[in-house]
């Protein structure tokens, strides 16, 4: 069935045009930068604009290499990535060619950035009843025994984007790392092995199996990380997978589905329904039913870290607090004051890169510094002092705990004869 008429959500393309011509951003309208490049009037232009600027970047870069220039050529090649993957994450249909050919530009591309990063990287295949996952690990130099970390991305990443392959924090602060593209992610899509309500985790556990084996990895030091829809598939993991000591995600997707595929952009529902095969928007709506941690948030007991924004559109803050309240190990919550669902360069960690305090805490977990019973709640200020090395918060999340309100009705509220019905 065509992706024109498939889902209901479809009808809205018109205005998704709009806005991408507008904003020239596919989702998460909320931020000002623009994501595809300025000539793209419309959703069907992407992959094609992304190509025509992944192909100049690319020329560049091959410049780069005849001059010797390898660190150049590098950085270049890891930027033409970025244009193939968000060239062929617009097309979700099977077997289409030029979707095909454009992530075959992005694996090509990445593989000059394996062979010029300053640190060891692979891209290796990971057994999963009977077929293979594709991952790709970033090790220390040296490749000394080190613990390690499954990054799961989100569903409009892969395993090639989003951390910094050239400049790492989890390398530079001393972990391997392993990103997956998990059942219905990047070269998986491809291979048609399609996302399920369960089977994500247990890519994961057949991930810690193969690093288990690897001669880098320190087996009783492996943790979890995931970003977007990956903090949902992170938190699953480590709720399956005792083998994993620490979890930290962030741009949460812990609770309900229904502002991500009912409420934001209408390319989310597209996506994700590619990704699982599912063809009938009925059946896939039962399916994102089904996709909450209410059942598992209990059975993570190893130190976990959820970061979420305060106003973050696909995770309302009032779906992500009762998920944090059954995680049963120690946790910490970190709220990011004025933000929404992507919490990279905001001023609200000093505008670096967010990924490092993610590495930082998971190195603090796996070195025991977050005992039973540990349970800290902060916001991370905007403008404010300390970022997230601020003290546990006073009073809850809600304005007038914030403010010191005393909460409930006032006498003029209530008036002479109180409420009365209602």
């Amino acid at each position: 069935m065509s992706k024109l008429t498939e889902r209901r959500r479809d009808n809205q393309q018109w205005m998704l045009d709009w806005i991408i011509k507008t904003t020239g951003r596919v989702q998460n309208f909320a931020y000002d930068n623009r994501v595809v490049p300025p000539e793209v009037k419309s959703y069907a232009q992407i992959h094609r604009i992304a190509d025509k600027h992944g192909r100049h970047v690319i020329s560049i870069a091959e410049g780069a290499e005849a001059a010797g220039h390898t660190t150049t050529a590098a950085e270049l090649y890891w930027a033409a990535s970025e244009h193939y993957r968000e060239a062929q994450h617009t097309i979700f249909e099977d077997d289409n060619p030029e979707k095909i050919y454009l992530h075959g530009m992005l694996l090509k591309c990445f593989d000059k950035v394996m062979q010029y990063a300053d640190h060891p990287i692979e891209r290796v295949e990971i057994p999963f009843e009977g077929n293979y996952i594709q991952g790709v690990l970033h090790m220390l130099p040296g490749r000394p025994k080190a613990p390690t970390v499954v990054f799961c991305p989100g569903m409009d990443m892969t395993k090639e984007a989003f951390i910094d392959a050239l400049h790492h924090p989890f390398v530079a602060r001393g972990m391997n790392c392993l990103h997956l593209d998990g059942p219905g992610q990047g070269t998986s899509n491809i291979r048609k092995i399609r996302v399920t309500l369960d089977n994500y985790e247990r890519a994961g556990s057949a991930a810690i199996d193969y690093l288990s084996e690897r001669p880098e990895v320190d087996a009783d030091q492996i943790a979890v990380s995931g970003f977007s829809m990956g903090s949902y598939w992170g938190m699953r993991l480590a709720a399956r997978d005792k083998r994993v000591k620490a979890v930290a995600t962030a741009a949460a997707c812990y609770g309900p589905k229904t502002a991500i595929f009912e409420q934001a952009s209408p390319r989310f529902k597209q996506v994700f329904m590619y990704m699982a095969g599912i063809h009938d928007e009925d059946e896939f709506d039962a399916f994102a039913d089904q996709m909450v941690l209410d059942d598992v948030a209990g059975d993570v007991t190893c130190p976990a870290l959820q970061v979420t924004g305060e106003y973050d559109p696909l995770a309302p803050l009032e779906t992500v607090l009762p998920i944090y309240e059954k995680v049963a190990g120690p946790k910490e919550l970190w709220v990011i004051e004025n933000d929404f669902h992507n919490p990279r360069n905001r001023p609200n960690f000093g505008g670096i890169d967010f990924f490092g305090f993610l590495a930082d805490w998971l190195n603090d977990a796996l070195a025991g510094k977050y005992g039973p019973g540990h349970k800290k709640e902060i916001m991370v200020s905007e403008h404010g002092d300390g970022g997230p090395y601020v003290a546990q918060m006073e009073g809850g999340f809600n304005l007038p705990e914030r403010v010191g309100a005393k909460p409930g009705l006032n006498a003029d509220q209530l008036g002479p004869a109180g409420i009365i019905g209602g």
